[in-house]
């Protein structure tokens, strides 16, 4: 597996020469457990209480989501960005699916006219990507090329992180 620090590596790779994209190290920075809505606080004190503030996370991850801690906080501190996965789903009667439900939005333009407290969904392009499934595809010998950003590769083939050895996945 890779480090945090080589994760962050490989995210500051993929955003390298992005106009507008910057990579955060705040949360390892601080060590010890990270919580989402203590880094969005941090932000939040940063931005004053006006700018609005967009977090961006995958229906399966946000399935778990009153299972996070101080989950309720967040959607005070930030807008959320679903996006929809192929295969995942919220279950019906879940407090996701209640929370989505009470703060829905069908325009991302909705999220500029409030600080915080909407939930819009987005489909992402028909890729059906996540980290788990990119970690399988190089345990399993599969490619992962333009899963992730061509830097990122090749990196990840240098420093064999994820149990691929060398270009064999590439294929």
């Amino acid at each position: 597996g890779g480090s945090s620090e080589h994760r962050l590596e490989l995210l500051k790779r993929a955003v390298a020469g992005e106009a507008g994209l910057a990579v955060d190290d705040r949360e390892l920075v601080r060590g010890g457990s990270s919580y989402t809505a203590d880094t969005l606080r941090h932000l939040r004190e940063e931005l004053g209480p006006d700018e609005p503030l967009v977090m961006v996370l995958g229906t399966d991850s946000f399935a778990g989501f009153d299972r996070w801690q101080e989950w309720s906080a967040i959607p005070e501190l930030a807008h959320i960005v679903l996006v929809t996965r192929p295969q995942a789903g919220l279950a019906a009667d879940s407090v996701p699916a209640q929370l989505l439900a009470e703060r829905r939005v069908t325009e991302v333009a909705m999220l500029g006219t409030a600080p915080a407290g909407f939930i819009v969904e987005v489909e992402p392009p028909l890729l059906d990507i996540s980290a788990t499934g990119i970690r399988e595809r190089l345990a399993a010998g599969r490619s992962i090329r333009y899963l992730v950003p061509d830097a990122v590769l090749a990196r990840i083939d240098e420093l064999g992180l994820y149990g691929c050895n060398g270009n064999e996945h590439r294929g």
